[in-house]
């Protein structure tokens, strides 16, 4: 090779890590965009209630509902980004997005608001798991854990942004609109994000032609409507028995489902939900945590903001300002812990993020006791810092984990099971506050005692939270003791017949 074709390959070379790492940035915008959305929501859901006499049971549907569409079409999402090509699915689901974010900042009552965050989620739903799955594509094995890092200090990033901006859109009223402007400020980053993605991602899909299950999509929707619905909706008519009846139903829905996936992968290898990655032990175990620690999650963030807003009576400024220390530790713990603790420590990591976030809500628990109504936002600081920590120690690396040893075939399918259980987890646990929050309330009393009862209900939730937290260690003693050594062959530690080759990338 002459000089002058080493140098066009060179400038070739330059231009493709350039277009990866502007691709990087896209999809991350996009990633963060829809975790901004959920913490913008929690933190203007008292406004909501308030400004459009919403009832509990639709407060809980605005963040539920969401959670449950886009658990419903995570899988499904996954699948076709592998099968119609990642990138086409990621600007698809980014433009619905945008739309839904429209209609939620403009809707006439709370109806539709539900409505259209249903919407936004299941187009949430077609672009979040494209993110993770162009990134498995995109970029080799030993440039992996620099990426995932980055993405957990995103998610920290998102949580510190979303109550902080939530809180000043609502307290700011810009042009009357009260808290509509949350939804709003999605429309440009959307429109942003549609131009320079359609430039720059390169697109990838699955090496082999694979078909969309529908009898999948329809098990996986029917099962998650089955389990959520008499959970948000339970309380409120008196926990009637057909809804012990839809929820153990559920389980015999999921069961079908295995059994129906497992004769389809065997049939013609085009399954919805790709039973040989729970072969992967890494994959197995850390979709377990995932899952309880969705429930965590959803539990926690509820609550915790109708304690602040309408138990404590602070405004939506004061909540998302109380709420800064936790974020800033949430987004330092996650950016450190996989490169620098994880190599070293593995596994360790991880159980000491659940043992110190635990220790977190306890310390809170005891504040929150010892303070009555009397807490200021200071006080709440150091647990919340605390609790921070442990979260940032387990968000990122424990996307690593997941991932890691998962064949490229199936990144799209294995990025949606992983968030799929997630904001399943998240379905429930906001389902379980009208359990272990609305269900300790007594709405009669007069309003000057109205916050003692939040009280008590935002206690009562820490000790669930607190109890999951310790299941979650548990579980982790399943996860690998060190995670995958950086340059090993790509599908080491997966099982022979899940290795599958390199993906078709489109240009």
């Amino acid at each position: 090779m002459n000089s002058s074709e080493t140098t066009q390959t060179r400038q070739q070379g330059e231009v493709g890590d350039r277009r990866r790492w502007f691709a990087l940035a896209i999809v991350m915008t996009a990633a963060f965009m829809d975790l901004v959305d959920v913490t913008i929501v929690n933190i203007a859901v008292p406004s909501i209630q308030r400004d459009e006499g919403a009832s509990f049971s639709q407060i809980q549907w605005i963040t539920a509902g969401y959670a449950l569409a886009f658990a419903a079409g995570l899988i499904t999402g996954g699948r076709l980004g592998d099968i119609y090509g990642r990138k086409r699915i990621f600007l698809i689901g980014v433009a619905g997005f945008t739309v839904a974010s429209a209609l939620c900042g403009f809707a006439a009552n709370p109806e539709m608001l539900v409505a259209s965050r249903i919407l936004q989620g299941g187009t949430a739903a077609l672009m979040v798991p494209q993110v993770l799955a162009i990134v498995h594509a995109t970029f080799p094995a030993h440039e992996r854990g620099k990426v995932f890092g980055l993405f957990g200090a995103i998610v920290g990033l998102g949580a510190v942004s979303g109550p902080l901006l939530g809180a000043l859109l609502t307290e700011w009223n810009l042009f009357g609109l009260e808290w509509r402007p949350i939804f709003l400020i999605n429309l440009p980053v959307g429109v942003a994000a549609l131009i320079l993605g359609s430039r720059f991602i390169s697109e990838s899909k699955a090496p082999r032609a694979l078909r969309l299950d529908m009898v999948g999509v329809v098990l996986v929707t029917a099962g998650l409507l089955m389990l959520v619905y008499p959970l948000t909706h339970g309380r409120e008519n008196d926990w009637p028995v057909w809804g012990f009846v839809s929820m153990a139903g559920s389980l015999g829905v999921f069961a079908a489902l295995v059994a129906y996936e497992r004769r389809k992968s065997a049939r013609d290898g085009s399954p919805l939900v790709e039973l040989s990655l729970f072969k992967v032990k890494s994959f197995a175990a850390g979709i377990a945590v995932q899952t309880v620690f969705g429930v965590v999650l959803g539990v926690f963030f509820l609550v915790w903001t109708l304690y602040m807003q309408i138990g404590l009576g602070w405004s939506a400024l004061r909540a998302g300002l109380t709420g800064v220390p936790f974020s800033v530790a949430v987004s330092v713990a996650a950016g450190v812990s996989v490169q620098k603790l994880v190599p070293r420590f593995g596994r360790k990591v991880l159980q000491a993020g659940a043992v110190t976030m635990a220790a977190g809500v306890l310390l809170y628990l005891w504040e929150s006791g010892r303070y009555g109504m009397d807490i200021a936002s200071w006080q709440m600081a150091l647990p919340l810092i605390v609790m921070g920590v442990g979260m940032g120690l387990i968000v990122a690396p424990l996307t690593d984990a997941v991932l890691s040893e998962v064949p490229r075939e199936h990144a799209g399918a294995a990025s949606g099971l992983m968030n799929t259980v997630t904001q399943m987890g998240n379905a429930i646990g906001l389902g379980l506050v009208s359990v272990v929050f609305f269900g300790v309330i007594d709405e009669t009393v007069a309003p000057g005692a109205l916050g003692a009862e939040y009280l008590d209900g935002f206690q009562n939730a820490l000790g669930w939270v607190a109890g999951l937290l310790v299941l979650i260690f548990l579980v982790m003693f399943a996860l690998p003791g060190r995670r995958a050594v950086p340059g090993a062959p790509e599908g080491a530690g997966v099982p022979e017949a899940g290795r599958e080759r390199e993906p078709e990338l489109v240009s």
